[in-house]
């Protein structure tokens, strides 16, 4: 597989991550072709994509090097899927999350592609094995899953089948760092990949402390919002292992015993039901109250903070 030009890209489906992957490939001057069953659901997609770029770039937020009616002038809809992937170098899928409707999706692109083509899935959970296996196309397949919102934040993992070619990892990672995303390679399969992996582990001992009574909800937040989460916005677990001692090795001396005697206490995995979601629910709501006004207003008010967030990253210097 050679190496790829700015060519065509095409999304398939029109939803959040869809529109998201359109937005992100035409910031970095690549015609995107957006397909979907219906032609007004693309109509409602591109009109939103039109209010949304042209928001990002009033407020100076506008990824890439194009003006807000360059990048439009590259995304277009197709309802014909045939249509839609003719002549493009990478597909990214953007379905429901789920296996049936998904693997029928691969089905109908491995019948109609051609060998040079990156068949890519946004899936955030269903293994690669499971969603690739018996197409021909297999050594073509790869998960590109991103992070929700991916306009903001850039992290994307990429997943291999057993039987995917080294070379379509290689295409994608370039690609991803093309388009100003941080890609991170998965080098084999494992259910949850490393993001949720990451984040369900932290999920599920907050909620054993809140469970134990040992902090509130409200508090529990704060812990990462006003504590962890700002240092790791910048600087990852084991880096910041490596920095609060004299390097890796001083730290796992210093700390090992410790950490393993706290994490012996840990206790079971949570059912996340009963009266602790209850609990939880009733201080989630006291904040942010869960009818569609508030929590979109408060999704609002999130997707900011990353914009604000990922602007002063990039003006950091590199090290």
């Amino acid at each position: 597989m050679t190496s790829p030009a700015a060519g065509l890209v095409v999304i398939v489906g029109s939803g959040l991550i869809g529109r998201s992957w359109a937005m992100l490939f035409a910031s970095g001057g690549f015609k995107v072709k957006l397909y979907d069953i219906e032609q007004q659901q693309i109509t409602n997609a591109l009109e939103n994509i039109r209010k949304e770029i042209k928001l990002l770039e009033q407020l100076g937020a506008l990824k890439g090097t194009l003006s807000a009616e360059q990048q439009l002038s590259l995304i277009t809809g197709c309802s014909n899927i045939q249509e839609a992937v003719e002549g493009a170098m990478h597909i990214q899928e953007c379905v429901p999350e789920n296996l049936e409707v998904k693997k029928e999706i691969f089905a109908q692109l491995d019948g109609i592609v051609g060998d040079d083509v990156v068949l890519s899935s946004s899936t955030s959970c269903l293994l690669p094995s499971r969603l690739f296996s018996g197409l021909a196309h297999v050594k073509q397949c790869v998960v590109a899953h991103p992070v929700n919102p991916p306009y903001y934040v850039p992290l994307v993992e990429l997943v291999p089948h057993p039987e995917t070619a080294p070379a379509t990892v290689d295409r994608t990672h370039a690609l991803m760092q093309k388009i100003g995303q941080s890609p991170v390679r998965v080098l084999k399969e494992i259910d949850g990949f490393a993001l949720n992996r990451l984040q369900y582990a932290v999920i599920s001992e907050a909620w054993r402390l809140v469970q134990d009574g040992i902090v509130s909800p409200s508090d529990l937040d704060l812990v990462m919002s006003d504590g962890l989460g700002l240092r790791y916005a910048f600087v990852g677990p084991l880096e910041t292992m490596h920095l609060n001692a004299e390097g890796m090795l001083s730290y796992c001396n210093r700390y090992g015993e410790g950490m393993k005697r706290v994490l012996k206490t840990f206790g079971p995995i949570p059912e996340f039901s009963g009266s602790t979601v209850e609990k939880v629910h009733q201080a989630m709501c006291v904040k942010v109250p869960d009818d569609p006004e508030h929590l979109a207003a408060r999704r609002q008010w999130r997707d900011a903070c990353l914009m604000r967030l990922a602007k002063l990253k990039s003006q950091m210097p590199s090290q």
